[in-house]
């Protein structure tokens, strides 16, 4: 099953975790914050909320 992530960007501070670990729903835009691209699997949506040292996704 796919999972839609949500990025705050007022917390996500770029360290681009989200997009390491799930390149497929995550990506860093101009600003250097991340971006939600779209849906991936629950799995790593989970493991990119867990890596995030802001805690700054949602899903």
């Amino acid at each position: 099953m796919a999972k839609k992530a949500v990025v705050n960007a007022d917390l996500c501070i770029g360290c681009g975790a989200c997009v390491a670990t799930c390149p497929d729903a995550f990506v860093l835009n101009d600003e250097g914050k991340a971006e939600v691209t779209g849906p991936a699997d629950d799995g790593a949506v989970e493991e990119a909320i867990a890596s995030c040292p802001a805690g700054a996704i949602e899903a």
